[in-house]
């Protein structure tokens, strides 16, 4: 089982059919660690302006945008590095509903979301991708491989979901779980149907 970390950063789900990704990271995870010397993170041009919103994280602005690759241009090589590969990520059903919508094409061999394995491990406790890195104690690793990352940020928060797949995943399937029991303890449909639109939160709300 090829796992690999993804995070998008978008416009927003209320532009619905018209939300466009800002920004894709992906890092493969190999020995439940993140390898980064096979990360790949981009800013994607929108090619329209993009209205200043409280969720959309700060060095995303239309400025920086405008001189990104397209998001047909850098298709090819997502293509190269998902399809046939499980993606991970948290709420990752939310990303790949956005994915899908703007390349149709790629094909993942399925999903592992992190906040599925949280939820199922404490259902009352917060379940912000940040305050569980702080809960197990990842946040420094995460600064440490992702440098000048901040969270809300595609890089960053890939890193992070990678990294906390393993404490979640051992925590509740033991050491080394097999791909079977990992997917069946977290895995979530790739039909686009079954990742409802959701409510965008703010950069700064605790539970997003």
């Amino acid at each position: 089982m090829e796992l690999v970390a993804i995070d998008l950063e978008g416009s927003g789900a209320q532009d619905r059919d018209h939300e466009a990704i800002l920004e894709i990271a992906l890092v493969p995870i190999v020995d439940w660690q993140p390898d980064m010397t096979r990360a790949y993170c981009t800013l994607i041009n929108p090619q329209r302006p993009v209205p200043r919103r409280s969720w959309i994280s700060p060095g995303l602005t239309n400025d920086s945008l405008s001189t990104a690759p397209t998001i047909a241009t850098v298709e090819p090589e997502l293509a190269h590095r998902i399809d046939g590969k499980y993606l991970v990520g948290h709420n990752v059903g939310v990303d790949w509903r956005l994915l899908h919508r703007r390349c149709p094409t790629i094909t993942p061999a399925g999903l592992i979301d992190t906040l599925r394995l949280a939820r199922t491990i404490d259902p009352k406790a917060q379940h912000a991708l940040t305050a569980l890195l702080g809960r197990y104690e990842l946040t420094s690793q995460v600064h440490r491989l992702a440098p000048g990352g901040i969270p809300h940020r595609a890089l960053w928060d890939t890193v992070g979901s990678a990294l906390l797949l393993k404490s979640l995943a051992t925590r509740l399937l033991g050491e080394q779980p097999d791909p079977e029991t990992l997917h069946k303890a977290a895995g979530i449909p790739t039909d686009k149907s079954a990742a409802p639109v959701a409510t965008q939160p703010s950069l700064f709300d605790p539970a997003g």
